[in-house]
């Protein structure tokens, strides 16, 4: 995150004289408002932008005229996204505002002199090595956040939305959006990670988690039991307790929590239409 605070501050906040002249970049203070104007400027741009790309051109509309979906549901799922962000990101400064002051292991391939060949399996390294890791501790985060005595208190309000949108990829609970988004700040203080992956994977995620929002099942049919898509998460709303993994399904099948996604039961003739069986398992 520094390359981004470093960046604004060269062409916007020092340029332009934004803040006290006795303000140095490196002052604790400057840096924690800077960091969160970058993380919510940045997510709800984001946010906004790739929801309503998203919702014009590949959301399934059908699903809007089903009965569990809410009234006014989608000015509702914005609303909640817009509210719970303010706080989320506030929680995120107590752990990105030490990666920024240098305290993590983040690194540039200039910093650890090392280019051609050897910089690029470095980075393949960093990149296999946070997807795997989030995605391990995403699953048993998502997992405990299902838990009774947690649940109505914190994740319910995500799973408000029975036939999410995309505009419903945001909308949790601030603790909620926290805990899931903390192996990706945890990371960088256990092992090494290039600066410059790192925010690209932190912008991807952020892609992946509308794009399980979106009810387009439309997945390679040789990476159906692999990849953890829109059908999987889908079905995750419906029934609360199956597909609780972020990209893959690895952690569901191992912990028992995997579910085969309606849709595609329904593709090859096992269950009712799609719209009848969310029916039958929610009236």
């Amino acid at each position: 995150m520094d390359l981004a605070v470093n960046f604004l501050d060269r062409h916007l906040f020092t340029k332009y004289s934004i803040y006290p002249n006795d303000w140095s970049e490196d002052y604790w203070l400057r840096q924690c408002i800077t960091v969160y104007l970058f993380l919510y400027v940045g997510a709800m741009l984001s946010y906004f932008t790739l929801c309503t790309v998203n919702f014009v051109f590949i959301f399934d509309h059908k699903l809007m005229e089903h009965s569990l979906f809410l009234k006014n549901q989608i000015p509702r799922e914005i609303k909640q996204s817009v509210t719970g962000g303010c706080v989320h990101v506030f929680y995120a400064l107590f752990i990105v505002v030490p990666e920024v002051r240098g305290c993590g292991k983040l690194y540039t391939l200039e910093e650890v002199q090392a280019e051609g060949f050897e910089g690029m399996l470095l980075i393949i390294r960093d990149v296999i090595g946070l997807i795997l890791f989030s995605d391990c501790l995403i699953y048993w985060i998502h997992r405990l956040l299902h838990h009774r005595f947690i649940y109505r208190h914190v994740h319910k309000q995500h799973h408000v939305w029975k036939i999410p949108t995309p505009f419903a990829s945001y909308a949790f609970h601030p603790l909620d959006g926290f805990l899931q988004s903390l192996p990706y700040h945890v990371y960088p203080f256990i092992f090494p990670l290039n600066k410059h992956a790192y925010l690209v994977l932190f912008f991807l995620v952020n892609v992946w988690t509308i794009s399980i929002h979106d009810g387009d099942y439309r997945v390679p049919a040789i990476l159906r039991p692999f990849i953890n898509g829109s059908a999987h998460h889908t079905d995750h709303h419906l029934f609360y307790n199956y597909n609780y993994g972020q990209y893959f399904t690895l952690w569901d099948r191992i912990g028992c929590s995997y579910r085969t996604p309606s849709v595609l039961e329904e593709e090859a003739g096992k269950i009712p239409s799609k719209v009848k069986q969310i029916k039958k398992h929610t009236n």
